[in-house]
């Protein structure tokens, strides 16, 4: 019996690390993207708040812009259990934005919905 809660405690402690580090890297994703956009607004303005893929690498344009990785320009990046959402609030140019961290499954690789 012993052995048998030590497991159990072992694997609940691995979960609840896991989900922290997860909804870590959730937070950081979102301030990431709002240091890029802010970026991106000053270097763009008559463009607003394009799309994730306007901020990734390429030509360093208003097109391209290059102030995030590959992985976080993608259309709906995932990243460590969090699906990335990017919506622009109004018409073109988009004059904000919301960010949102979604955990693909609850629970398991995190407990919390991030908004920026």
């Amino acid at each position: 019996m012993a052995i048998g809660g030590l497991v159990t405690d072992y694997l609940g402690a691995s979960l609840i690390s896991r989900i922290a580090a997860n909804e870590a890297s959730a937070i950081a994703s979102l301030r990431s993207y709002n240091s890029a956009m802010v970026t991106y607004s000053s270097a763009c303005p008559d463009i607003g708040y394009l799309s994730l893929e306007s901020l990734g690498p390429g030509s360093k344009d208003c097109n391209h812009l290059d102030v995030v990785s590959e992985e976080l320009a993608a259309f709906s990046p995932v990243r460590n259990g969090y699906r990335l959402v990017y919506h622009p609030l109004r018409d073109r140019p988009a004059a904000s934005y919301q960010l949102s961290a979604v955990p693909l499954r609850p629970g398991s690789h995190g407990r919390g919905l991030f908004l920026h």
